[in-house]
């Protein structure tokens, strides 16, 4: 086992792995999702129960996961046939696996779009930026957001080809502290503008009158989506793990890493939106459509606008990297230990398949926007089947693995391999056991229910 996880590579060591899992984690959803839904589902109390979801059913995920992935040194599809048994260990593998791979593509479509914006706030004037046709046209465009995409992905899959410790593990250790370094001043800036008060307030500060059950749904899909749960890289990351390193240390990083990220994302936003709003919460309900048309209007609108648009998309450019990188990396290893590629070949066909599925989402909106699937264009219909469908029946199935065949014992056994004790054993057991399962079913009912017009998250 030594031998072979040796040839797939390996982190340094703990910060390698905490930076490199806390880069997959953060990344659009933390700046972009969680503001907009913070501001739509109550603000702090919405904060507050992300918080209580993360601490008990993310640091249950995130613990399983990692330990599937160092117990067997494999990838999703191995590390379940060797684990399970029946459709679990087939399935679940599978599911598990592809996930990443359909996801990459339109998520690097965004990164394109990421990627624009930075060299516009390099080369243009805000007001242009800021036009209220300026997003619209471009993505409309055709060949220029796949001309961006293409940059975005060419700079993920070049880290990628140079491996685990020389490529994914050192750009995140170099994009992460900038990433946070970014995101204070931003944050600082915001809180000091004129009416930001409130918006502070707004976030940080619970207001019970504004909690409903929707509440606790949305949170536990912000979760599900911010921590990489179910995706496939925390086996695979698990799987680059080190015997010495604390699982459960490395969790609680993770945790404290991108919760901190996604507060931060608000306080970016929520306060610069309400002083450039007057205080109405409703500015910030623009969805998709908050970071590249509501943000370019408030820094047109802001003493060293072009400075703080670009600190910003610098900021969710990094971010938006580190998760591709995750998500491809989990691709690339799968292809390496199911077919015996090597990573210049898994890395190559990985670009084909990129590019062929990140060209239909970019085209999507332009030559071939009268393309529809389910009534849904490209990009969204990837995002409804991965995120509402595909990611929580994979959760389910590690959930089935954990209890029905490794067993919590064993997952004892892979936390305490540093020598540290299992201290949160209690919680992970209760967790594992019973709520995990019911709030994923949870998620997927609700979700599937949202995409199809029945309620309204």
């Amino acid at each position: 086992m030594t031998d072979q996880k040796h040839n797939r590579g390996s982190f340094s060591g703990r910060l390698g792995f905490v930076l490199s899992a806390a880069g997959a984690s953060v990344g659009l959803g933390n700046i972009w999702r969680f503001p907009y839904l913070a501001a739509k589902h109550g603000g702090g109390v919405f904060l507050l129960v992300y918080i209580v979801l993360a601490l008990t059913f993310g640091y249950t995920m995130i613990i399983s996961e990692t330990a599937i992935g160092r117990k067997t040194g494999q990838s999703p599809i191995g590390a379940f046939r060797m684990l399970g048994k029946g459709i679990t260990a087939s399935a679940g593998g599978w599911i598990n696996a592809v996930i990443p791979v359909l996801i990459v593509p339109y998520y690097s479509v965004i990164g394109g779009w990421v990627c624009r914006y930075l060299w516009s706030y390099l080369s243009r004037d805000l007001s242009v930026i800021a036009g209220n046709a300026y997003f619209s046209s471009f993505i409309t465009d055709g060949w220029s957001p796949e001309f961006w995409f293409t940059v975005f992905t060419a700079a993920n899959l070049i880290i990628i080809y140079m491996g685990v410790e020389n490529g994914i593990e050192r750009v995140s250790k170099m994009m992460m502290p900038v990433l946070v370094v970014l995101a204070v001043i931003i944050s600082v800036y915001a809180a000091f503008l004129p009416g930001a008060l409130k918006g502070i307030q707004y976030l940080l500060v619970p207001d019970f009158s504004h909690f409903t059950w929707m509440t606790v749904v949305a949170a536990m899909g912000q979760m599900f989506y911010s921590l990489s749960i179910a995706m496939g890289i925390l086996i695979t990351f698990g799987s680059y793990m080190r015997k010495d390193t604390s699982i459960e240390d490395s969790t609680v990083q993770v945790e404290i890493f991108d919760t901190a990220v996604a507060i931060l994302g608000g306080m970016m936003i929520i306060p610069a939106v309400f002083s450039f709003s007057g205080g109405d919460p409703q500015a910030l309900k623009a969805g998709p459509s908050l970071m590249f048309e509501t943000m370019p209007k408030i820094f047109a609108g802001m003493s060293f606008g072009r400075l703080v648009g670009i600190m910003f998309f610098t900021l969710v450019l990094f971010a938006a990297l580190t998760s591709s990188i995750a998500l491809t990396e989990c691709a690339v290893s799968t292809f390496r230990d199911e077919f015996g590629w090597s990573r210049k070949k898994g890395t190559l066909v990985m670009a084909v398949i990129m590019m062929f599925l990140g060209s239909l989402s970019s085209l999507g909106f332009g030559p071939l926007s009268g393309v529809t699937i389910l009534g849904m264009d490209f990009l969204d219909f990837f995002d409804f089947l991965t995120n509402s469908v595909m990611m929580p029946v994979a959760a389910l199935t590690i959930c089935m693995l954990v209890t029905k065949y490794m067993t919590v014992e064993a997952v004892e056994e892979e936390v305490r391999a540093d020598g540290h004790p299992f201290r949160r054993k209690a919680v992970y057991m209760f967790m594992i056991r019973w709520l995990c399962p019911l709030f994923t079913l949870v998620i997927l009912i609700s979700s599937v229910a949202n995409a199809l017009g029945w309620i309204s998250l």
